[in-house]
């Protein structure tokens, strides 16, 4: 196979050629390898491959030139030394959290995370003897109080699920630089595009996939970028020897979606504005939360650290429960479901699906009432969106 290596093209170039390895025949579009293991010239050969002695694959759970472009590619995206893709988001942030730590550290994480994630800091890393703290991830001394001499990393998601609040990454960074701590931030919201945590001093960056990257609801998929030291050691020996790989179709689904994936989030980030504008001031909202807009309570960190606004919305409906769910019921375009970053614009209740575990305390800490509405905005055509949002609202 020959490497199809880049100049130093912009990212719209490198969204679709970056990583390419092309076999004899000169296939245009990426090979797709849909092959478990693969042969040897001989046992000597066999055993220097598995030493790392000589170039070549081994096994699928390992690596596969497909997944291999994947993952290249996503580390050209997000100034990364490197790369490596799992079968889940949630395998990606369980991965980099696991191979950070070991029994006696210590984990100061933003209570503002996405359900599962607040599950791995605050149930699984326990069971291994693993402490966690929660902490206020827009409060930069709460971060400072939470450290302990065996902190070893903290974890944040900006801007947060559901809510959209921004926490200042440069500045949670220093703080985890000085403790000797990693810094994991979970950049699904924000997009590669719009947000760039290792610029900004995060040591692991990590996505599900599946939402914007793959941005068609096709298949699950997740990626952890980091160092090489960091990916190439820990987390590559974590993947290696416990199996939570992608499989090379779901890599080349995800590759052809980086193709695409500046045109979709443009597109979808301008809808979103346009509805963010259009219903801010809505009688049947009690608040309107959207990172690009000038009201947003974090506008000027928004400034700083991102280059756009989202392609997500976060919408309080007066009348709580009940009125969220007739809202979401009227809606005749937009969907219901968990999932976002998707072509269809769709809409989530975030108190009874995604974060219903916690109790309601811990809801409102996280910013989610329980009239709270997720959107997640897609490609169609804005005025029509629109049309649906303000019909389902008047029976909110």
């Amino acid at each position: 196979m020959t490497e199809h290596r880049d100049p130093d093209y912009r990212l719209e170039t490198r969204l679709v050629h970056e990583g390419q390895l092309r076999t004899p025949f000169g296939e245009t579009s990426e090979a797709l390898f849909l092959t478990q293991g693969f042969v040897y010239e001989s046992a000597e050969s066999a055993e220097r491959r598995f030493l790392n002695e000589e170039p070549g694959y081994s096994y699928s759970r390992y690596s596969n030139p497909t997944i291999d472009m994947f993952e290249r590619r996503m580390a050209s995206l997000e100034g990364a030394e490197t790369a490596r893709a799992t079968a889940s988001g949630m395998a990606a942030v369980t991965a980099a959290m696991m191979s950070q730590v070991q029994a006696g550290d210590h984990v100061v994480a933003a209570r503002g995370l996405f359900g599962s994630c607040r599950w791995v800091v605050e149930d699984l890393l326990p069971r291994f003897g693993v402490a966690c703290t929660l902490v206020d991830g827009i409060d930069l001394g709460a971060w400072r109080k939470a450290v302990r001499p065996e902190t070893r990393a903290f974890l944040l998601e900006t801007p947060s699920n559901p809510s959209l609040q921004i926490i200042d990454i440069a500045a949670v960074a220093r703080i985890a630089r000085e403790a000797g701590a990693m810094l994991t931030v979970d950049n699904v919201f924000a997009t590669p595009l719009y947000q760039k945590p290792l610029a900004l001093g995060a040591d692991c960056v990590v996505y599900s996939a599946t939402k914007h990257i793959d941005g068609q609801g096709r298949c699950l998929g997740g990626v952890i970028l980091g160092s090489t030291e960091f990916v190439e050691t820990k987390v590559q020996q974590f993947l290696r020897m416990t199996g939570p790989s992608i499989s090379p179709f779901n890599a080349w689904v995800l590759l052809k979606g980086l193709e695409t994936l500046s045109l979709r989030v443009e597109r979808q980030t301008a809808n979103a504005g346009f509805l963010a504008d259009s219903l801010h001031d809505h009688p049947k909202l009690k608040d309107l939360i959207y990172p690009g807009r000038e009201d947003h309570p974090q506008a000027e960190l928004i400034r700083r650290q991102m280059s756009g606004g989202s392609t997500m919305i976060a919408l309080d409906v007066k009348g709580g429960k009940e009125a969220a769910f007739r809202f979401m019921n009227a809606l005749r375009l937009i969907r219901i479901s968990n999932n976002l970053g998707d072509a269809k614009s769709l809409v989530t209740h975030p108190a009874t699906t995604t974060h219903q575990r916690f109790a309601p305390e811990l809801r409102a800490e996280m910013g989610i009432s329980d009239g709270l509405v997720r959107l997640s905005v897609g490609l169609e055509h804005r005025e029509d969106l629109l049309a649906d949002l303000v019909d389902a609202l008047e029976t909110a």
